[in-house]
C-alpha cells in the first residue's frame, strides 16, 4: 500500500484574532508530523489551487462563524454536491473570505485538479478585527484541532 497524498493547510490571518487559529494549528502540526506535501498559512482559499492538487486528502484548518459556541471544533466534508445554491456547505458556516471553500473545490474539478477528499477542521471564532487577540475559548480548542487534524489522517490511511 503506497502512502497517501496528504495537504494540511491553515486558512486565515495571523493579525486578525480568531482568524489566526488556521495557521497555528497547522504550525504546531507541522512541527510533529512529516509525510503531508505541504503544510501552509493561506490567507485566501483561492490560494489552495496548486497546492491541493490531486491530493488523497486535503485538510483546511480555518476559523468560521456558525452561531456555535465561541471555541466549538467541528470537522466538516466540503462536497460539492452536498451544497446549496449559494454554494456554502450545509450546515451553513461562513468564513471571512473572499471565495468560500466550495468555490474554490468546483473549480477545482472543473479543471480536473481536485483532491479526493477535502475537509475543515472549523473552529467557532468571534475576534476577526485586525490587531486584536486570540480569544480565550479559541486557543483552548487549538489542542483539539490538532487532534482532529491526526485523527482524520489516521483514519484516512486505515480506510486506504
Amino acid at each position: 500500500m503506497s502512502p497517501l497524498d496528504v495537504v494540511v493547510v491553515g486558512l486565515g490571518n495571523s493579525y486578525r484574532g480568531d482568524d489566526a487559529v488556521g495557521p497555528l494549528v497547522a504550525e504546531l502540526f507541522a512541527g510533529v508530523n512529516c509525510g503531508v506535501r505541504d503544510v501552509g498559512p493561506l490567507e485566501e482559499p483561492l490560494d489552495l489551487l496548486g497546492r491541493f492538487d490531486g491530493a488523497d486528502l486535503a485538510i483546511v484548518i480555518d476559523a468560521v462563524r456558525s452561531g456555535a459556541p465561541i471555541g466549538t471544533v467541528r470537522v466538516l466534508d466540503v462536497d460539492v454536491a452536498n451544497s446549496d445554491d449559494d454554494g456554502r456547505a450545509e450546515p451553513a458556516v461562513t468564513s471571512t473570505h473572499g471565495i468560500g471553500l466550495v468555490g474554490v473545490l468546483r473549480l477545482a474539478r472543473a479543471v480536473g485538479r481536485a483532491p479526493r477528499r477535502l475537509v475543515v477542521v472549523a473552529v467557532e471564532g468571534e475576534a476577526f478585527e485586525l490587531g486584536s487577540a486570540m480569544s480565550a475559548a479559541v486557543k483552548a480548542a487549538v489542542p483539539e484541532a490538532l487532534l482532529a487534524v491526526t485523527t482524520l489522517i489516521e483514519r484516512e490511511q486505515l480506510c486506504a
